[in-house]
């Protein structure tokens, strides 16, 4: 593996590209150009998921790419995620396969479990992708919680690797209880988790579990607040760009405010995977290798975790789809 700054490697030796490009809430329009013009800049990673909607999209995007030989398969690292309605071993392989289908491609890099949350089955040609709603048109629609043991879900997970759809697999939103749980009993150890980490929400310690155990972290939202003020998640006075701390660091260095926040997640040992519809905001975001923080920095950004977390299905769950959920304490 590349020993490049410009990787993380996983357990297996794979070279995880330490910024991609998050795929949540780009519209369908804009990908098919946007991926080869994010590949031309540089990005070799792309983070997707059937609940974004947009899967088949990315694919037209990465069939250009590749017909255009601007890369080569091997060279991209393509993640997606299996949806809560499909935790059910019956479901998973299935549901692999529709992503696979999607975005045009035999084999994923990495497929992870999206939420540790178990919702009843929707059928594909019923609903797709289904969301969080068990039936969007009820008078008081509502999430429709079932239970499957995450041990069957693990299972239906590995088999996939087996099968040759996946070469790795892994957990997103994940507690450390639940991940010393999975590893209790999985054949196949989860190489990547991906939660929400910034620099208001730290993770300290669930940073610290993963590197000893050599799970490899991806940070989403690694600007925070900024993906959910539009979805009334988040206040317009909870921009980690807009705290003096990271403003003040990035006036020191001559960058963005941005930039600062990529440059902390990637070197504290994480990957991360901001989004953007623009090719300025894409070079921008992956011109962070040619800088470091120093120690008194990366403390100071460190320091102001605030344990706020904006993607929280206790909170959405209830606001949105009428249902409690929990899965953080």
């Amino acid at each position: 593996m590349s020993a490049s700054p410009h990787f993380l490697e996983t357990a297996d030796g794979g070279a995880f590209p330490s910024v991609g490009l998050g795929t949540w809430k780009i519209p369908a329009d804009v990908l098919p150009d946007l991926i080869p013009t994010a590949v031309e800049i540089g990005y070799r990673h792309f983070d997707c998921a059937c609940d974004y909607g947009n899967e088949t999209a990315v694919g037209e995007g990465l069939k250009r790419v590749l017909d255009s030989g601007a890369c080569s398969r091997d060279d991209l690292w393509v993640t997606s995620k299996l949806w809560n309605t499909y935790h059910h071993p019956d479901h998973v392989r299935a549901a692999c396969e529709r992503s696979l289908s999607d975005l045009g491609l035999d084999v994923l890099d990495l497929y992870l479990i999206h939420f540790p949350v178990t919702l009843a089955y929707v059928p594909f040609e019923e609903r797709y992708p289904p969301g969080w709603f068990f039936d969007p048109e009820a008078e008081n629609p509502s999430m429709k919680p079932v239970r499957v043991p995450l041990a069957d879900t693990w299972g239906a997970m590995e088999g996939l690797v087996g099968a040759g759809l996946v070469k790795r697999i892994g957990i997103c939103n994940f507690t450390t209880g639940l991940i010393r749980d999975l590893q209790a009993y999985a054949s196949i150890q989860p190489q990547v988790l991906q939660v929400e980490m910034h620099p208001y929400l730290t993770q300290q310690r669930l940073l610290r579990y993963c590197q000893e155990e050599n799970i490899a972290v991806t940070a989403f939202s690694p600007f925070g607040a900024s993906s959910y003020v539009p979805l009334n998640m988040a206040g317009e006075n909870e921009s980690v760009l807009a705290d003096p701390v990271v403003t003040g660091i990035a006036a020191a260095h001559g960058r963005s405010p941005g930039q600062i926040v990529l440059r902390w997640a990637v070197q504290r040992g994480t990957v991360t995977i901001p989004k953007t519809q623009t090719a300025a905001h894409l070079r921008e975001n992956l011109a962070i290798f040619d800088f470091e923080l120093s120690g008194e920095e990366m403390g100071s950004l460190d320091g102001l975790d605030r344990g706020r977390r904006f993607n929280d299905p206790a909170e959405f769950g209830e606001a949105a789809f009428n249902t409690f959920y929990p899965i953080f304490d």
